[in-house]
């Protein structure tokens, strides 16, 4: 009986080793990035594409074994204490692996992940959260999948959906 056990697991070890991507590095980065915008652009140790009409920047740190996606939102200049408190709670619930970040005097839409481990579809649809996030700014601060329970976020955005089935009621 622990003979088939052990004989299982090796097996399912195996086929998991099989079916593992390889370490994503930046050719095998560059190589998704244009199969999803054939007009991407490499700039230094990144690249500059474009996804939904979104400019996305996504940086490569090989020494550091980092990436990170960016799309510029809007200068950080004039944010206010109620801007930075909602993007606080979605980062927490709805952006997912997106997150809202400010450097350099910009507020940012961002997804920073480990380099090698990086999976092609988790790069993907970080993508996808980044370009959303930035999207949803000043709206619902979504990542555009699921939210993580225990947040704030889905009851302030049942708070819009609530004001607007009010104000259909008057119709």
């Amino acid at each position: 009986m622990i003979r088939l056990a052990l004989t299982l697991i090796f097996l399912a070890g195996s086929l998991a080793a099989q079916e593992a991507e390889p370490p994503m590095d930046y050719e095998r980065l560059g190589k998704i990035i244009f199969a999803l915008d054939p007009e991407a652009q490499p700039r230094g140790p990144g690249f500059q594409l474009t996804v939904s009409d979104v400019p996305v920047l996504v940086i490569t740190d090989s020494n550091a074994d980092r990436m990170r996606a960016m799309v510029p939102i809007r200068s950080a200049e004039g944010l206010t204490a109620e801007d930075m408190h909602r993007m606080m709670q979605a980062n927490f619930d709805s952006a997912l692996d997106a997150r809202y970040a400010i450097a350099n005097g910009m507020l940012w839409a961002a997804f920073i992940h480990p380099l090698s481990p990086l999976e092609k579809d988790q790069l993907i649809s970080g993508l996808a959260q980044t370009v959303n996030i930035a999207k949803t700014y000043g709206s619902l601060y979504s990542g555009g999948a699921q939210q993580f329970g225990g947040g704030d976020s889905r009851n302030l955005q049942r708070d819009l959906i609530d004001e607007l089935l009010k104000k259909g009621e008057e119709i």
